[in-house]
């Protein structure tokens, strides 16, 4: 299972989920599926992501063993 930090790097940034999502390219119904983990991101989403917010990707996306 994919957790994810998003929500708490976005609140910090103080970005709503459209503004991120206007950023990286995607529909705003993307970030919130990603921020409650029903969806996997590709590499380059993810690391679309992980620079707006200055992290790696392994900062921002954590996989977990179900």
């Amino acid at each position: 299972m994919l957790k994810t930090k998003i929500k708490e790097y976005r609140l910090a940034f103080d970005l709503s989920q459209t503004d991120l999502a206007e950023r990286v390219g995607v529909r705003r119904e993307t970030i919130g599926h990603l921020e409650n983990g029903r969806y996997n991101p590709s590499l380059k989403l993810a690391m679309d992501i992980a620079r707006i917010f200055q992290v790696t990707v392994e900062e921002l996306f954590e996989f977990e063993d179900e």
